[in-house]
Parts: C-alpha cells; sequence; structure tokens
C-alpha cells in the first residue's frame, strides 16, 4: 500500500535549499541623477540632428526591455522620419479637413508641421492579446513601460524626448493611416531630438501625498 505523504513534507528544490545571498551590485549614481532630474521640454525645443539609425535602434532595443508577462510582446514601434514625416503628415492633414468641414486655412497643414518638429516621432503601438491568460491591462502597462523606457534611454544618450497622444493616437481611421490595426492602440507619439533649451522642472506631489504603507487591521 501507498503511504500518502503529509503536505508540508512536499518540498521543492527552492525551498529545501539554504536562502540565497545577495550578489555584489554598484549602484550607478549617474542613472539615478538622470532619473531625478528627467523633465520634458515642448515640442519646439526638441531640434535637428536626431538620432541616426544606430543610436535610434539603440534606444529601441532598450524601450523593448521592459516587464512583459508571458513573453506576448504586446507592443511595437512605427518610426517617422526623414522624408517620411511630411508625407504622413500631408494624409493626416487631409483626413482632418475632411472630418472638419470649414476648417480654417491656417490650420490646412497643422499635422505635417507637427510632425515635423522633431527629428525623429516613435509611434508605440498596444497591441494586446485578448486570448492570452495575461490581463489585458497588465499587457497595455507594459506598451507604457515601454514608452518609457524610451524616453530615458532617449535622455541617457544626449536627446530629448516628449510623450503626447494628440488626435492622430486617438482617432482610428488617422491611426491607421500610419499603420495601426484596427486591433491596435496608439500608446503615445514619442518625439525625439537635441534639447533647444534647458528644462525647468515643476512642482512634484511629496511622498505623504502619495505614498502609503499598508498595515494589518488590529
Amino acid at each position: 500500500m501507498t503511504q500518502s505523504v503529509p503536505r508540508h513534507h512536499h518540498q521543492t528544490a527552492a525551498t529545501a535549499t539554504a536562502p540565497l545571498a545577495p550578489i555584489a551590485v554598484e549602484p550607478v549614481p549617474q542613472t539615478l541623477a538622470l532619473l531625478e532630474t528627467r523633465r520634458s521640454l515642448p515640442l519646439r525645443a526638441l531640434v535637428e540632428p536626431g538620432p541616426d539609425t544606430a543610436e535610434l535602434d539603440r534606444m529601441l532595443a532598450i524601450a523593448a526591455r521592459v516587464p512583459d508577462h508571458g513573453r506576448l510582446v504586446p507592443w511595437r514601434f512605427i518610426v517617422l522620419e526623414g522624408e517620411a514625416r511630411a508625407a504622413a503628415g500631408d494624409r493626416l492633414d487631409a483626413l482632418y479637413a475632411a472630418q472638419n468641414p470649414g476648417l480654417a486655412p491656417e490650420k490646412a497643414h497643422i499635422w505635417r508641421d507637427y510632425l515635423l518638429r522633431a527629428p525623429v516621432t516613435v509611434v508605440v503601438v498596444s497591441r494586446t492579446d485578448p486570448a492570452a491568460k495575461i490581463p489585458e491591462f497588465n499587457q497595455v502597462l507594459s506598451a507604457g513601460a515601454a514608452a518609457m523606457n524610451l524616453v530615458v534611454a532617449a535622455t541617457a544618450m544626449g536627446f530629448s524626448a516628449l510623450w503626447l497622444l494628440k488626435w492622430p493616437g486617438r482617432d482610428p481611421d488617422a491611426a491607421a493611416l500610419l499603420g495601426v490595426a484596427a486591433t491596435e492602440q496608439v500608446a503615445g507619439f514619442l518625439h525625439i531630438g537635441r534639447p533647444a533649451a534647458q528644462a525647468e522642472d515643476r512642482p512634484r506631489p511629496p511622498l505623504d501625498q502619495i505614498v502609503t504603507r499598508w498595515r494589518p487591521a488590529p
């Protein structure tokens, strides 16, 4: 007869071994200083020269190093650079005019001008998988993390990045012109260029207004 083993006798290899000891990891003061002082510049302050192909590829590779539960890769990037910015802007302007009859003449090239302001724009696209076991909200958060990683990477490489989400990212027809599928959603437009000004900081919320520490009820 087979004897049952008490539940508390079932131990995995991890629980049966001694606790792990921490390894030595040196702090990176430069990274902490960057994160403590990073500030977005307005779009008009992002100027040429933008990142070259190698620099942008490095930024995008860093952007992809984010938590991704289930390894779903629930995001992707669309790069607008060079002459493609004006071409995309012209198509967006045509759609915008069709959606807004009687549009003022001075707004005829609003989106072309918008995309030409920064040397490079990266559209961060959230592409969740509803059939996956990972909740869709977690997948969307991963896309947001990818966008923030891109901002930090650009800043660390001597550029400045501005994360915006205007009409072209919110309107499904406009997003489709940029190659965004109906099942996808734009997480943001990341505009990248050299900083032409020093960014002034803005007030940040005190920790006692945004942090609570859970305690068991008495």
